[in-house]
């Protein structure tokens, strides 16, 4: 995949990627032990049971195909989802006093970049491995 491949990848799913659960989680370790509490709020979205009469009922088999992502646009809303996430935590912890404006600014700064990153190191065809020469093709042979 090329640099613009990926772009356009990710733009498509960014412009079709509508969120229709918000998960809110926390843990908070103690010394007496870990502490987790999660919320999860669905918005507007119809959950079938899994069964697949309940599928049948609600939806065409076209629908069922074509309405999901494939497996590569799933990763990369998994991504851009999980980079919000991650940019949402600093943010409340900002907003809890526990990071300051500046400390904020510099890790949603390094937060995109890193998703950048991750996105184009999974996404980009990586150039072909340099052949390594022999002790025949003129390489060194101190080794």
């Amino acid at each position: 995949m090329t640099e613009t491949e990926l772009k356009d990848l990710i733009g498509n799913v960014r412009r079709h990627l509508r969120v229709t659960k918000v998960v809110a989680t926390r843990a908070i370790k103690l010394k007496n032990g870990e502490f987790y509490a999660g919320f999860a709020a669905a918005w507007n979205s119809v959950q079938p049971s899994g069964h697949a009469a309940d599928l049948d009922m609600m939806m065409s088999d076209d629908e069922i195909v074509g309405g999901g992502m494939t497996a590569q646009e799933s990763r990369v809303a998994y991504y851009l989802l999980a980079m919000q996430a991650d940019i949402a935590a600093y943010e409340q912890a900002h907003a809890n006093g526990a990071l300051s404006a500046e400390a904020l600014r510099d890790t949603v700064k390094a937060v995109k970049s890193n998703y950048g990153k991750l996105l184009r190191d999974a996404f980009l065809t990586a150039p072909p491995p340099e052949s390594k020469k022999t002790k025949g093709e003129g390489g060194s042979s101190d080794g």
